[in-house]
């Protein structure tokens, strides 16, 4: 990259907000995808709003591509440069601007982390719900990007039903504040069309989202079963049924194991072929009407213990557990695909098992520990991205899992986002037309494509489109 773009940037953001350094650069190569790999050509970590529209605009001159990154935390690719070119880091931007007790929201900087939030409000009652199992590394500006979700969005959603506003900066160098009081001025939901769109429109620099009283009371359960169907089905019945429960979430017996077996072992017993980590909120008639009704359905189902955390450093276990996961698997290799399909909460027991036997067809070991309240799957397959054989057959199970759940009335992602990894499968769910229309939503931000290139759409169909909306525009990007 030409010498003049580093000493641009470096008068914008200074010596401490710009990587050159071909060794520190090679630590932003990949997210969580991590069998997909590409160096940025120079790291640019702004300080606020001004900096990034700054620099922003400087780079507009020299028509390179901009991939934004929050923690690198994703699972689909997101954060992945995949032509080179300048990688706009939040990471500077730690900031908690307000915290409105009254109104119940807090102003933040795109770079603080999710649990920091929480904790920035504890004093006031108050706490941020979206909870990815990410949430002690992952920003809530890389929440916004995904829409990610959590074991608890079960209950509260997810992220997008709680950004009240946002500050956004285009490819341009534009600021668009969208916070509040004035939120969406032209009557248009820009907020929601921002919320979700994987670093395509831009990059968020502040965000205000919505706070929720700390519930007076919360239990969590432990239902130990036999088998894993039989977890599943009672989940089926739980959502049957009506109950109001704020997580669901199932564990199998490859999980329960890597986590027993790491430094976040949670007291999940190993004879166990699945569990059910469940969790109920609210007043303490709320709460004893909810494990009333819930308990009769477990033990229907075969599970053969009940366990009720007896204090919060026994809950805080339980939970710690879960959201470490992704990390026990290590114990199982060196490397982890991570699919992220939902599908209807009705048919569990069947999907769960197909996603297993796809993956064991191939020769491949997989681990199930998913949002199942939700219906969101997160099959974890584990392998070694040294061994391209593995790898190809990974990458062939996890297009096969995605075309069953698809099949099933489903849908391609629940919180992990598209990126690069599922960009084909947006083809498989979405018709020409769909396609279209969020082409043009894309080009009505950014017409060279530069921001973020190569993610959640695919090529061909954005090229249709500039093709048939503009004939005579040079297909660069």
């Amino acid at each position: 990259m030409e010498p003049k773009i580093a000493d641009g940037l470096r008068a914008i953001v200074g010596d401490r907000g710009l990587t050159t350094n071909a060794t520190r650069r090679a630590t932003y190569e990949s997210d969580g995808l991590a069998h997909v790999r590409q160096v940025p050509d120079l790291v640019l970590m702004p300080r606020d709003t001004r900096e990034t529209a700054a620099a922003l605009r400087f780079l507009k001159e020299w028509n390179v591509p901009i991939v934004p990154r929050g923690a690198g935390t994703g699972l689909s690719g997101g954060a992945t440069p995949v032509a080179g070119g300048v990688l706009i880091s939040t990471a500077r931007m730690r900031d908690v601007i307000e915290v409105d007790s009254v109104n119940r929201f807090a102003r933040v900087q795109a770079g603080v982390v999710n649990v920091d939030l929480t904790h920035a409000c504890a004093d006031h009652g108050l706490f941020y719900a979206p909870d990815p199992s990410s949430q002690k590394a992952c920003t809530i500006g890389g929440n916004v990007a995904e829409n990610s979700g959590g074991p608890h969005c079960f209950k509260y959603g997810s992220t997008t039903q709680h950004v009240l506003g946002l500050v956004f900066v285009t490819i341009d160098g534009e600021i668009i504040d969208l916070a509040e009081p004035c939120v969406d001025p032209l009557g248009l939901d820009l907020v929601g069309v921002f919320v979700g769109s994987e670093g395509l429109l831009g990059i968020a620099t502040e965000v205000t989202v919505r706070l929720l009283p700390v519930p007076p009371v919360v239990e969590t359960l432990l239902a130990i079963f036999d088998d894993l169907d039989s977890a599943c089905d009672s989940v089926t019945d739980m959502i049957a049924a009506r109950l109001e429960m704020s997580a669901i979430e199932i564990l199998d017996k490859h999980t329960i194991d890597a986590i027993e077996a790491s430094v976040l072992a949670a007291g999940y017993p190993q004879n166990a072929q699945a569990v059910l980590l469940l969790e109920c909120e609210g007043s303490d008639v709320e709460v004893a009407a909810a494990l009333r009704d819930i308990e009769p359905i477990l033990a229907r189902h075969g599970a053969y213990d009940i366990r009720r955390a007896r204090a919060a450093d026994e809950r805080a276990r339980l939970w710690a557990g879960r959201k470490g996961a992704y990390g026990a698997m290590g114990r199982i290799a060196p490397d982890l695909y991570v699919t992220d399909a939902v599908v209807p909460r009705t048919r569990l027991r069947e999907l769960v098992r197909a996603t297993t036997d796809i993956c064991e067809k191939r020769g491949l070991k997989v681990a199930n520990v998913f949002h199942a309240g939700d219906g969101n799957l997160h099959p974890n397959i584990c392998y070694d991205r040294r061994d391209k054989d593995e790898l190809a057959r990974v990458l062939d199970a996890g297009d096969e899992i995605m075309r069953v759940c698809l099949a099933a009335g489903g849908s391609l992602t629940g919180e992990h986002g598209v990126g690069l990894e599922k960009i084909e499968g947006m083809e498989w769910l979405f018709s020409h037309d769909d396609l279209a229309a969020m082409c043009r939503v894309r080009e009505a931000f950014d017409p060279k494509r530069r921001m973020n290139p190569g993610k959640l759409l695919p090529m061909r169909a954005c090229m249709e489109t500039r093709s048939a909306v503009r004939p005579n525009e040079p297909r660069n990007g």
